[in-house]
């Protein structure tokens, strides 16, 4: 049985509104009977790879992107850390590998549950586009800007448009600046809910 808090996490709008994680992702949080906090994250970090997702499709359209699989990405990131409670409050990384079987466990195919593992390593040679999104979404959600996950991005954007890289790098910078611009309002949200069940 879900917690109300966990369904407040679900559904509540928000304040700037929070766009709703996607059905099957959501069945398996109550499934799961997440921690809410974790739900709220989720939530947060799904809205933003949204918006970034629609400022790529307008002003980088030439950049293939798998849009379906970031937002199940942003969405499932850290389901890890039903299991790695602590984590939802201190550092870890035990979450990433226990959230990519869990998924697994539950009927996700390989290419969608890989996000789990690979939100907090970009560096790995056969990152693609996707897992650099899923990251950078789980970074400006809070506006926490990382240069050399920037970077990455930066250098497919550029490759993609046949572009010059400070063209690129221009053009990111300006919607995340945006996007930062919001993340009070984002981490109150995820602040006002349980880290229990």
């Amino acid at each position: 049985m879900t917690s109300a808090a966990l369904e407040r996490a679900l559904s509540d709008l928000g304040g700037p509104v929070l766009r709703p994680l996607p059905d099957q992702v959501a069945r398996l949080l109550r499934d799961l009977v997440a921690p809410p906090r974790l739900a709220a994250h989720l939530r947060a970090v799904h809205d933003v790879a949204y918006q970034l997702l629609d400022w790529i499709a307008r002003e980088y359209p030439s950049l293939a992107i798998d849009r379906e699989a970031v937002l199940f990405g942003a969405a499932t990131h850290d389901i890890g850390k039903t299991i790695h409670t602590g984590e939802l409050s201190g550092p870890g990384s035990a979450h990433e590998q226990a959230g990519y079987r869990l998924l697994l466990d539950h009927g996700v195919t390989e290419p969608m549950a890989r996000f789990a593992r690979t939100h907090a390593d970009w560096t790995r040679p056969d990152i693609a586009a996707e897992d650099l999104l899923v990251s950078l979404a789980d970074k400006i959600w809070k506006a926490k800007r990382v240069t050399d996950l920037e970077q990455l991005v930066v250098d497919h954007l550029a490759l993609a448009a046949g572009q010059q890289p400070w063209q690129a790098f221009m053009d990111l910078d300006t919607v995340l600046t945006r996007l930062a611009e919001d993340a009070d309002h984002r981490l109150a949200f995820q602040a006002g809910y349980p880290i229990t069940t």
